[in-house]
This record gives structure tokens, C-alpha cells and sequence, in this order.
């Protein structure tokens, strides 16, 4: 076999092995994710919220594979969500003073913020808020992406 084959079978094969492990790591957050909550207890979750904020997708760092959008609602106890997500491994919500809308931005005002929980579903989540934490105290709600150190999305916050 001549060296100019072998290169392109070397370069076909990894070119190959390449998309089957970006689409594995896009895919498998899909496919392991637990059940989302139903639309009926987001729903009853989120009439007794006190706070509410809008994903939208035109964020500055947000893009075709980083984005959210949907409605959010804060109460003393509890964050819902009902919208979509992009699919991703490892997302983490973080309730924050400021507005952030950028991977700088969050590594800046990082110890600032305050980490409520993972996220695990892309359509709709209920996420239990732990004792120690007051969104009173913060205004805005951001999901970021841990392992790869991703903004996906942000809101700010106000009561009805």
C-alpha cells in the first residue's frame, strides 16, 4: 500500500472516530437523562413560586450547541423550569448577585455565586434549593456546563 493511502485511511478513520465521539458526548446526556418532572407539578410548583425569569436563546455566549429558553420561577425552596436546553453533560445551576452572560464573565463573579444543584433533564426540572441558600440574596439564575466550563444560559429574576 502506498504512504499517501495510508494517510488518508489514518485521516478517514479519525475523521470517523472524531463525529461518533462528539455525537457520544451530545447523545449520552440524552439517553441517561432521568424522566423531567411532569407539566402538571412544574406547574403547581411554580404558581407558589414568588420569582420568575425568561431563558432566552440571543445570549452573548450562548450558540447552536449552548442555549436555553423557558420560563423559571424561584420560591423559597425550589427552582422550575419548563422550556428546553441544549443537551450536555454536567450542567450545574448558580444563583447570582449579577447578571452573567459570558464563560469570563462566570469565571469572574464565580465567588460570588452560590451552586443550588445539577440539572439533569433538558425540558423541565424541579430543583430543590438547600436550607443554607436565600434567592432573595441573588438576582439571577445561570446554567453552566462544569466539565467543559460552558455558559449555556442566564435570566435575571423579579417577583410577580
Amino acid at each position: 500500500m502506498k504512504p499517501i493511502h495510508i494517510i488518508g485511511l489514518l485521516f478517514s478513520h479519525g475523521a470517523i472516530f472524531g463525529v461518533g465521539f462528539a455525537l457520544g458526548i451530545y447523545l449520552l446526556p440524552i439517553l441517561i437523562a432521568p424522566d423531567s418532572p411532569s407539566s402538571v407539578d412544574i406547574q403547581a410548583e411554580a404558581s407558589q413560586h414568588e420569582f420568575h425569569g425568561e431563558f432566552v436563546r440571543d445570549l452573548e455566549d450562548s450558540d447552536s450547541l449552548h442555549w436555553g429558553e423557558g420560563a423559571v420561577t424561584i420560591g423559597a425552596r425550589s427552582i422550575s423550569f419548563s422550556g428546553k436546553l441544549a443537551p450536555g453533560p454536567d450542567y450545574q445551576l448558580y444563583l447570582s448577585p449579577k447578571f452573567i452572560e459570558t464563560e469570563k464573565g462566570f469565571a469572574q463573579f464565580k465567588s460570588q455565586m452560590v451552586k443550588v444543584g445539577p440539572v439533569k433533564t433538558f425540558d423541565r426540572f424541579l430543583l430543590d434549593i438547600p436550607t443554607h441558600i436565600n434567592p432573595e440574596d441573588y438576582q439571577t439564575v445561570i446554567i453552566w456546563c462544569e466539565t467543559f466550563g460552558e455558559f449555556i444560559t442566564a435570566t435575571t429574576y423579579s417577583r410577580r
